[in-house]
C-alpha cells in the first residue's frame, strides 16, 4: 500500500518550505471535513509524547469545527503519565480491546495515529475491520510498515511527535494559541513534557526540538509541570528495579535483565528499569524485559526496553535485527534514538498456573531465548554492538 500524500522528509533537519507544505494539505484537508468527527489512536501504553500530540491535534481539530476522541488500548502505569492526565484533564479514554463496550465506529468519519503508526496498539485492527479511512499519521519513528492513508508526516531525525505537532501550532495557520485559555496553557505544558521526556531532558535534542521548545515557553505553565514531575515512583516499580539489578548480566558494556512476571498494570515499571541500569558506571546499553501478565484479557506479552548512550547504535535496527517479524510481517519492535522496545505474544503459552514449577520453566525458557537473541549481536571483538 501507499500513501495517497505523503511527504517523504530529508534525513537532516526539514527545511522551512518542506514544513509549510504540510501545513498548508493539513490546512485544505480539514478546511473540507468541517462536521466531522475523527478518532485517535494512540500507543497501547502511551507516553508524555503521545499524550500530548493527541490533545495538540484535538485542538487544532476544533478550529476547524471536527470533533476528536482520543483512545488508548493497554492502561496509564507510569506515575507521570498518570499524574499528566489528571493533573491537566488532558481529554484520553481507554478503550478495552477484547470489551464489548468500546466506541461506536460508524459515528466516526475517518481515524488518526499519532506517535504510532499502528504497529504498537491493539486497537489498529479493529478500526481496520470497520473500514475507517486513515486520514492522517504522524510519528517520528522510522516507518514500521506500508501505510494507506491521506496525509502521512513521517520524521524520524525529529525527536519527538510532540516537536511536529509544535511546529503546526507554530505556522498559526491552524490554530492560534492563546495565554488566556486554559485549555491551551495546559496543552503546551504537556507538549514541553512530551518533548523533554522523548528527548532526555533536550540533552537528545535537535535543532527542531529546541525550537519548538522556546515556542511552548511562551505558553507552558511551569509550575503545572513541576508538578507532574514530582509524581514519585510507586513501590512496585521501586521492586522491578530492585529486580533488575538483582538479575542483570553484563558484557561488553551492555547490561541485560529478565525481571519474570508483571502485572499489566505494572508494565512501565521496565522502561524506567532500563532508564535506570543504563546509568551504572561503564554500560552504555541496557536492556530489560519481562512478561506482562493481563488477567483481564487472559493473556501475556514479553514486554521490553532498551536505553542507551551510545550514539552508534541504532535502537530501532538492533531491536528489529534481534526480534526480527511477525507472520504478517510486522516487527515485534523499534526505537528511535536512545531507546527502543518490543512486545512479543506468548501466545499457546499463555496463562499463569499455580502450579509453581510451570511458570519457573515458562519463564526460564522465555528468558534464555531473549538473552540469546540479544547476545547474539554483541560482537566481542571490537566491543561493538553489530546489526550486520
Amino acid at each position: 500500500m501507499t500513501s495517497k500524500s505523503a511527504i517523504a522528509l530529508p534525513p537532516k533537519a526539514a527545511t522551512q518550505s518542506q514544513s509549510t507544505e504540510v501545513i498548508a494539505q493539513l490546512n485544505q484537508l480539514l478546511s473540507k471535513r468541517a462536521g466531522d468527527r475523527h478518532l485517535v489512536l494512540i500507543q497501547d501504553f502511551p507516553d508524555p509524547d503521545a499524550l500530548s500530540s493527541a490533545w495538540a491535534y484535538r485542538l487544532i481539530c476544533r478550529e476547524f469545527n471536527i470533533e476528536c476522541d482520543i483512545y488508548y488500548g493497554g492502561t496509564l502505569s507510569h506515575q507521570e503519565n498518570i499524574a499528566l492526565v489528571r493533573l491537566s484533564g488532558l481529554p484520553v479514554r481507554r478503550w478495552n480491546p477484547q470489551s464489548k463496550a468500546g466506541p461506536d465506529l460508524s459515528k466516526y468519519q475517518a481515524y488518526v495515529l499519532l506517535d504510532t503508526q499502528g504497529t504498537t496498539t491493539q486497537l489498529t485492527h479493529l478500526v481496520e475491520e470497520s473500514n475507517l479511512s486513515l486520514f492522517l499519521v504522524v510519528d517520528h519513528h522510522a516507518p514500521q510498515r506500508e501505510i494507506d492513508a491521506t496525509l502521512l508526516d513521517l520524521r524520524p531525525h525529529i525527536r519527538a511527535t510532540a516537536t511536529i505537532l509544535t511546529q503546526y501550532l507554530q505556522s498559526e495557520k491552524l490554530l492560534v494559541l492563546d495565554r488566556g485559555n486554559s485549555s491551551h496553557v495546559k496543552c503546551a505544558t504537556a507538549l514541553m513534557h512530551g518533548l523533554r521526556s522523548d528527548t532526555n531532558n533536550l540533552m537528545h535534542a535537535a535543532e527542531a526540538d529546541f525550537m519548538a521548545a522556546a515556542y511552548l515557553s511562551n505558553y507552558y505553565d511551569p509550575q503545572l509541570l513541576a508538578a507532574i514531575l514530582r509524581a514519585s515512583r510507586s513501590k512496585r516499580v521501586m521492586d522491578v528495579i530492585e529486580r533488575s539489578l538483582r538479575n542483570r548480566t553484563s558484557q561488553n558494556n551492555v547490561s541485560i535483565a529478565g525481571v519474570g512476571y508483571l502485572r499489566y498494570d505494572d508494565r512501565d515499571a521496565i522502561p524506567q528499569a532500563a532508564d535506570f541500569l543504563v546509568t551504572e558506571e561503564n554500560i552504555h546499553t541496557a536492556v530489560v524485559y519481562g512478561i506482562v501478565h493481563d488477567e483481564d484479557e487472559e493473556r501475556e506479552v514479553v514486554i521490553g526496553s532498551l536505553r542507551t548512550s551510545k550514539i552508534t547504535l541504532d535502537p530501532d535496527e538492533f531491536i528489529k535485527e534481534a526480534f526480527g517479524q511477525d507472520a504478517e510481517g510486522r516487527f515485534f519492535g523499534g526505537g528511535r534514538t536512545t531507546a527502543g522496545g518490543f512486545e512479543i505474544p506468548v501466545g499457546f503459552l499463555s496463562g499463569f498456573y499455580e502450579n509453581g514449577d510451570y511458570n519457573r520453566l515458562k519463564w526460564e525458557v522465555f528468558d534464555m531465548q531473549i538473552k540469546q537473541k540479544l547476545w547474539r549481536l554483541i560482537n566481542p571483538d571490537d566491543d561493538l554492538i553489530s546489526t550486520d
